[in-house]
């Protein structure tokens, strides 16, 4: 009886040695399961947090860009635009005109100019002639002098609006200002010189008026 006892004892002993140790177990596993279930929520937490942050910055984005479209799709900034370009277009075709009707304007003065002096060109011809048959003891006239002076004055108003003589005693034969009629020999000039000025040729600023008509050396 006192062996059933002791076996009876030790049996109890050992299931309670086994029961504190599953119980034990049962703890660690517990806590074990609690302590990663808190890192799973704190992970979860961030994920959410990151999350929201990277909404928010896409939704201000967002905002930004329908913003920037919705600028650029207002009806009065599309007017604005568009009038302008019309205000420049038309300054830049009220230039052009102006430019435009300047340079007709200088043409127009410069033909009605030029056909002026081609009238005036024959009186200083008479001028010339008439003075150069004065004897040379009737130059110191009154009347002779009055000539030349009235002479000289108008040669001299001609070149103040751009009328000048053009240069060809002496000079190379140049058909873009010389008209030659004749050939003529010399001694005291080369062959293709003008030796003689038959009439005076003119120039009114940069265009000739009238040929001067010469004689060249043969």
């Amino acid at each position: 009886m006192a062996e059933n006892k002791e076996e009876i004892l030790e049996e109890e002993i050992a299931e309670d040695t086994q029961t504190a140790a599953e119980e034990v177990s049962e703890e660690e596993v517990t806590e074990e399961e609690t302590a990663k279930t808190a890192e799973e929520s704190e992970e979860e937490e961030k994920a959410d947090t990151a999350g929201d942050e990277e909404n928010e910055a896409s939704e201000e984005k967002g905002d930004g860009k329908k913003g920037f479209f919705k600028k650029k799709k207002d009806k009065k900034d599309e007017q604005i635009e568009e009038l302008t370009d019309q205000v420049k277009r038309q300054m830049a075709e009220f230039d052009n005109f102006r430019k435009r009707t300047e340079k007709e304007k200088t043409q127009m003065y410069d033909m009605g100019a030029r056909s002026i002096v081609e009238k005036i060109l024959p009186v200083i011809d008479n001028f010339e002639r008439g003075l150069a048959g004065v004897p040379e003891e009737n130059k110191e006239d009154a009347f002779v002098v009055g000539m030349d002076k009235t002479y000289r004055q108008m040669l001299t108003e001609l070149e103040t609006v751009g009328v000048t003589p053009i240069e060809a005693l002496g000079k190379e034969f140049d058909p873009e200002y010389h008209n030659a009629v004749m050939q003529v020999e010399s001694e005291e000039y080369e062959s293709g010189v003008v030796a003689q000025e038959l009439q005076k040729g003119y120039m009114y600023k940069d265009s000739v008026v009238r040929h001067s008509m010469v004689a060249v050396v043969s």
